[in-house]
């Protein structure tokens, strides 16, 4: 199979990305820490190959993680963490939704409402 016809494959374990809620790629996204037009060039990893981010996601479906103790959130700053929890969940929960409609939804769509706002501005 030619290499564009692969998914993206994950740079820490090498392994193929195959669904879009394992995808730190479009988790940072969908959340606005990726720019769109950097999209097709940024690595990739599984969410569960980046414990520090993975962390997060404070959701019954997404499988907790163990994270060694210099990364771990309980060590952050408690508002901090309680944003970032806040904001990747909801990404994580969108990445479902998402998944969940198909092929239905247009890429452009992807974004939480305050990530897809920042982009029409900065575009």
């Amino acid at each position: 199979m030619a290499k564009c016809e692969k998914g993206y494959l994950c740079v820490v374990c090498g392994k193929e990305v195959e669904d879009l809620i394992d995808s730190e790629l479009y988790l940072r996204y969908t959340v606005g820490w990726l720019d769109p037009e950097k999209l097709h060039i940024a690595a990739e990893r599984h969410l569960l190959c980046n414990p520090a981010l993975a962390q997060f996601i404070d959701d019954e479906r997404f499988r907790a993680i163990n994270v060694s103790l210099d990364a771990c959130k309980s060590q952050l700053d408690p508002e901090f963490v309680a944003k970032r929890t806040e904001l990747l969940t909801r990404g994580y929960r969108r990445l479902l939704e998402i998944q969940h409609a198909g092929e239905s939804v247009s890429i452009t769509d992807y974004p939480l409402p305050e990530a897809s706002a920042r982009y029409r501005h900065n575009g």
